[in-house]
């Protein structure tokens, strides 16, 4: 039997293990805010260049349609189905006033400070108008139909075309060639069941034409004018006039417009409301280049616009995302593109 002195005197087993000191735990919580802070970091990097790369293929989009949208009408400036625009008759009656009805405005640029007729010749805060110091372009070319001429029946003003159509109503205007020449004028009446259409004068529909005959050169001097009889399966196409600029759009931005011209129900023709094309363009330099001319020049040096055969637009493109930017602000981005006239290169 041991003792009770003996049993003091006996080795105690070890103590048990104790907790973790402040010390530790204020350590141990330190170095985990480093790791959270460290992947919080690496994820916001991340969510912040997708935004960016997001935003630059936004505004890359934007860019191609902005310019495919834009050298489908350059391209066909000037152009009719039979290439001979060089020859162009014109009994409309204002011919000489409005510019979607002169051939001889087939391409026209305006500088960022020069009044543009088709957008009013004015500068504008509200939506829709154009923006100061941006460039505008104008654009006149056929609208081919795949229409044709089954017989021409003179001095009678009277078309009748080889197939039924659904893109022609009375009022609009329509590009008529044949080799010899071209020439522009309104249908004061349009019958899709005897597939025919009118170009009478009078006051039927606006602007209206000045005389019947459609001959080369043209003449208002008498109601029959310059006769001529196209031949079967000469050409027949509607009038394309379109304007292109910076305007104000809706939500207090900037986008590229178009404006074009368009048949109102009341079978009269005038420019129809501003389309807005491509938002978040911001600003738009146009320079033109001319035969023989060895750069690119802007509007206010071009002397002869029927010469210009290339149009270099440079448009300038912000991100929908407004913190995109590296700053926290939009993406921006400058792109240029060249379009050449068709008909005007040899």
């Amino acid at each position: 039997m041991i003792s009770r002195g003996a049993a003091r005197r006996m080795p105690t087993s070890a103590k048990p293990p104790a907790g973790f000191t402040l010390i530790e735990l204020m350590i141990a919580m330190l170095l985990g805010l480093i790791v959270i802070a460290g992947v919080a970091s690496v994820f916001l990097a991340n969510q912040r260049t997708y935004r960016t790369n997001q935003a630059l293929g936004d505004v890359q989009d934007s860019s191609r349609i902005a310019f495919e949208l834009m050298a489908r009408d350059i391209r066909n400036a000037g152009l009719n189905p039979c290439n001979n625009g060089d020859r162009m008759a014109n009994v409309l009656n204002n011919s000489g006033t409005d510019w979607w009805a002169n051939w001889a405005n087939a391409l026209r640029g305006y500088s960022g400070n020069q009044g543009d007729p088709a957008t009013g010749s004015v500068f504008g805060t509200g939506v829709g108008q154009r923006v100061i110091n941006t460039d505008s372009l104008q654009v006149l070319g056929a609208i081919d139909a795949g229409l044709s001429v089954a017989e021409d029946k003179e001095p009678a003003a009277n078309f009748k075309l080889n197939d039924k159509t659904t893109d022609l109503q009375s009022g609009d205007i329509v590009i008529v060639c044949d080799p010899d020449h071209a020439v522009m004028v309104q249908i004061s009446n349009y019958n899709n069941s005897t597939v025919t259409f009118v170009h009478n004068t009078g006051n039927t529909v606006t602007p209206g034409n000045c005389s019947k005959g459609l001959g080369y050169p043209s003449d208002c001097s008498s109601t029959n004018g310059n006769l001529y009889q196209f031949g079967n399966n000469s050409q027949i196409a509607k009038l394309g006039a379109a304007d292109w600029y910076i305007g104000n759009n809706p939500v207090k931005g900037r986008s590229l417009y178009r404006v074009a011209i368009a048949t109102a129900v009341s079978e009269n023709v005038g420019l129809g409301p501003a389309q807005e094309m491509v938002r978040d363009v911001t600003g738009m330099a146009i320079n033109y280049h001319a035969k023989g001319s060895a750069a690119f020049v802007p509007a206010s040096s071009i002397a002869n616009w029927a010469v210009v055969d290339a149009v270099q637009v440079t448009l300038t493109l912000q991100s929908a995302d407004q913190r995109a930017g590296t700053d926290a602000k939009p993406l921006t981005r400058t792109f240029t593109a060249t379009t050449t006239v068709r008909n005007r290169v040899n």
